[in-house]
Formats: structure tokens, sequence, C-alpha cells
């Protein structure tokens, strides 16, 4: 089991302390949010779509260190990021921490730095917090019809 240590380190203090794309965007193409009931911790998204690829993020953290770590990373590279990739990236974290799964690769990679928090159950719900709220934002943004327009359907 992973020692506190190895989860609270200092990468993870000063990922928590510079959260990118922080506020509200204007005119979104989708707003969604997540809640952990655990913790009180609740992370709001707006984003904005070319295609289905996000060009545009915001974001509003009030989440415990682990969740404001992870929308940290997930902020820093979700801009330019098409649709089916981020959920493949949501899905290797889910693995990562559920099943033991491996880490996520490439410019994603920094979220293999929450991999010790595969032992604390309990924290699962809070890391994950930015995944879930930018999948419904997907969602959402996808199903209207400014975006099938977009796609051309």
């Amino acid at each position: 089991m992973a020692d506190l240590d190895d989860i609270y380190n200092q990468r993870i203090f000063e990922l928590a302390a510079a959260i990118p794309h922080a506020g509200h965007l204007e005119h979104p193409d989708a707003t969604a949010s997540a809640h952990s009931k655990l913790c009180g911790s609740t992370i709001e998204v707006e984003l904005k779509l070319d295609g289905d690829r996000i060009s545009d993020f915001a974001q509003k953290v009030k989440a415990c260190l682990l969740g404001q770590a992870s929308a940290a990373i997930v902020g820093r590279e979700v801009v330019g990021t098409p649709a089916d990739e981020f959920r493949d990236v949501a899905a290797t974290m889910r693995r990562m921490l559920k099943e033991g799964g491996p880490r996520p690769e490439g410019r994603w990679a920094d979220l293999g730095l929450l991999q010790p928090v595969k032992d604390y159950p309990h924290r699962h719900a809070s890391t994950l917090l930015v995944f879930d709220a930018i999948e419904r934002a997907l969602d959402q943004a996808l199903a209207s019809p400014k975006a099938s327009a977009a796609a051309g359907v």
C-alpha cells in the first residue's frame, strides 16, 4: 500500500497551486460539473469545441488537493484534445485507480503521479472529478445541433 507521503508529495502540492484555465468562458458550447459526496469536492467546467476537438476550456475547482492536482494536469493538456482521446485518457485513469492498470502516457504522463491513490478507494472520486465533468460537457456539446452541423450531420 502506498504511503500517504507518496500521494501528498511536493509535486502534487505544486500542481494544485497552479491550476490553469481557472475562470469562465464567454459563450461556452457546454457547461457541466461533478461533485464528490464523500469529501464535498466540486469541479465545474466549460468548454468550446471545434468539430470534436476541445478548442477552449475553463474550470472552477473547489476540491481537495488530489482533485486540484488532477484538474491542473488536465487543464494544462486538454485544449486541442479530440473528444475520443480525452475519453481514452479518462478510461485509462479509471483503470489505473480502480484496477491497477497502466499509467497514462505521452503528454498525459503526469497523471501517473496520481497512481498511488489506487490504494485509497475513498479518494478515487475526487481524483476523477475533472474527467467526469469534462465527459458530461462533451456529451452535452456533441449532442447539440451546433455540433451536429459542424460535423456535417
